[in-house]
């Protein structure tokens, strides 16, 4: 069987960092671990063909080689999902469609004419699938009863990745979520009861990359790293000394909840283990808003104490933040702004609520009659996909407000750098910067790309832009304080390259549906349906 993987498009969001990704020459943040994992489920007499449109095109060749198409892909890429699915059935090929989206919104690939849907998790039903194939089945459904054990997961395929394409790598740990948020989708497809991996199949998956020549980031995808706790320590563990004996070939960096800042020694096993950075899902710094939607992890302790601990404990913070929560008082926008720049949170993913399919708060809108369609759309260029308890024009102008404040650049820097000197005073870093010393270093090649990037780095922040004075003493001052955070602290300065033009994106998309909001509004006032125009463009200009 020649088996060609497609992943569809990434429109442009918080998360693609186009402008970044063309400084070093990257393609694209992650590789799609979904289909590479698959694809080790599946049958290895099979011949597979992996392409990542976000990273290459595919050829003629590629169509008329395959025998079966196989798509994965989460919600925001359902557009370029949808439209290869009915590119692949033109041709008159099978495909077979998994992942989030297929999963949630089974009906609408269905629609667009996939022969077999392989939904839930790929352990259970991609065997279906084979086994359907066996027979000759022309169609089906295959839904899995169960969670599937991961232990018995397979390596990844990461041998069919372009690794050159691809600014992070991806390995998974553990799969569901021990919480209760009432907007999140994760406990809907992948439970409440953490499930992980054994240490010795992280160890192998590490090793497949080292082996394969992979020496930079990895994202540990778990949307929880720290939901089983007892058996995260013991991973970590087994991590440490592999890393130590290799000296150290990869950072790490995952998705946690905020009472890590609990757990001092599973904070000194990450960062032993070489972790340097965590994104934390916050929401808002609203203690009301945290209990309409069920987070109460988020209110056992002040929020900003437990961001501090787990910076000066020597971990990199990202977050998630979100404005429109049932109940929400005017000024949610600002008061979020102000708590990111109090905890010096440099990347702060910014949004508008939206109800996810088949989550608690998704049922919740639909018994209340307030949702405003069968779909969502998670970018942050749409408005929400339901109707608020406060006018959606106060929220849609509070986001947009905190959108462009967040991502001023001197902003930007200002936290960045302020970041990064509580991190470079944390214990950790001392202790490694200690045992390097007098340690040989062994010869390296000159990464021209990087030099590159570093040159229009400097130039954009350090001359054209009203960034120049205050660029030039913090680099000096980093170099006194923080020498070894200096890489990474200007890969986060270089996230501006991305956020400038993005958030013009935001602007203009809002402000625009907004404005034919409220014209229909006011043309209608018994109507609650909202626009949804194509994505605006933005000039390339924008960002210099």
């Amino acid at each position: 069987m020649n088996v060609l993987l497609i992943y569809p498009l990434f429109p442009k969001s918080f998360w693609s960092f186009e402008k970044t990704l063309e400084l070093i020459g990257r393609k694209a943040m992650l590789p799609p671990l979904g289909l590479i994992t698959v694809a080790a489920i599946l049958p290895q007499t099979w011949d597979f063909r992996l392409r990542d449109r976000n990273v290459e095109a595919i050829s003629e060749a590629d169509w008329d080689w395959a025998e079966l198409i196989i798509l994965s892909g989460m919600i925001v890429q359902k557009g370029d999902l949808l439209d290869q699915v009915r590119e692949a059935k033109r041709r008159g090929k099978k495909v077979a469609v998994g992942g989030p989206y297929a999963t949630a919104l089974s009906h609408e690939v269905e629609a667009a004419g996939a022969d077999y849907m392989v939904l839930d998790e790929g352990e259970i039903t991609a065997p279906m699938l084979v086994a359907a194939l066996e027979q000759g089945v022309e169609s089906g459904k295959f839904r899995a009863t169960e969670k599937p054990d991961v232990t018995s997961t397979p390596i990844p395929r990461f041998d069919l990745l372009d690794l050159e394409a691809y600014s992070e790598m991806a390995v998974q740990f553990s799969r569901g979520c021990p919480f209760q948020c009432e907007f999140c989708d994760i406990i809907v497809l992948y439970g409440r009861k953490p499930r992980t991996k054994e240490p010795e199949q992280i160890i192998a998956e590490l090793e497949s990359l080292y082996e394969l020549g992979w020496r930079r980031s990895i994202f540990m995808v778990d949307d929880n790293f720290i939901g089983n706790k007892r058996n995260v320590k013991r991973m970590l563990r087994v991590l440490i000394p592999w890393m130590e004996e290799r000296g150290y070939p990869f950072t790490l960096s995952t998705e946690a909840s905020v009472d890590l800042a609990k757990d001092q020694e599973l904070l000194d096993l990450m960062t032993a283990a070489g972790f340097g950075a965590v994104f934390l899902g916050i929401e808002t710094p609203d203690e009301d808003s945290l209990a309409v939607t069920k987070k109460f992890q988020n209110t056992r302790d002040p929020l900003s104490d437990s961001v501090h601990k787990i910076i000066s404990s020597g971990i990199r913070v990202m977050a998630g933040f979100i404005i429109g929560f049932d109940g929400e008082k005017t000024g949610a926008g600002q008061r979020i702004v102000d708590f990111v720049e109090k905890t010096t949170i440099p990347t702060a993913i910014y949004s508008m609520l939206q109800a996810l399919p088949d989550t608690a708060l998704w049922h919740r809108l639909e018994k209340e009659g307030r949702l405003r369609g069968e779909s969502a759309n998670i970018n942050q260029t749409t408005l929400m996909n339901f109707v608020p308890t406060r006018p959606l024009a106060e929220i849609a102008r509070e986001y947009v407000d905190g959108f462009m404040q967040l991502y001023d650049p001197l902003c930007f820097l200002e936290r960045t750098y302020r970041h990064y000197r509580i991190l470079g005073a944390a214990p950790c870093h001392a202790e490694r910067r200690r045992k390097a010393k007098g340690k040989p270093k062994g010869k390296q090649s000159v990464d021209w790309r990087g030099l590159q990037a570093l040159a229009i780095i400097c130039w954009r922040q350090g001359v054209v832009r009203k960034t120049r004075l205050r660029f030039w003493v913090y680099l000096a001052q980093m170099l006194i304080h923080n020498r070894g955070g200096v890489p990474s602290y200007l890969g986060v300065c270089a996230q501006i390259e991305h956020f400038l033009e993005y958030r013009e994106s935001v602007k203009q998309n809002i402000e625009a549906q907004l404005e034919e909001f409220l014209a229909a509004e006011a043309a209608y006032p018994e109507t609650d349906v909202l626009p949804q125009p194509e994505v605006a463009a933005v000039p390339e200009a924008i960002a210099s």
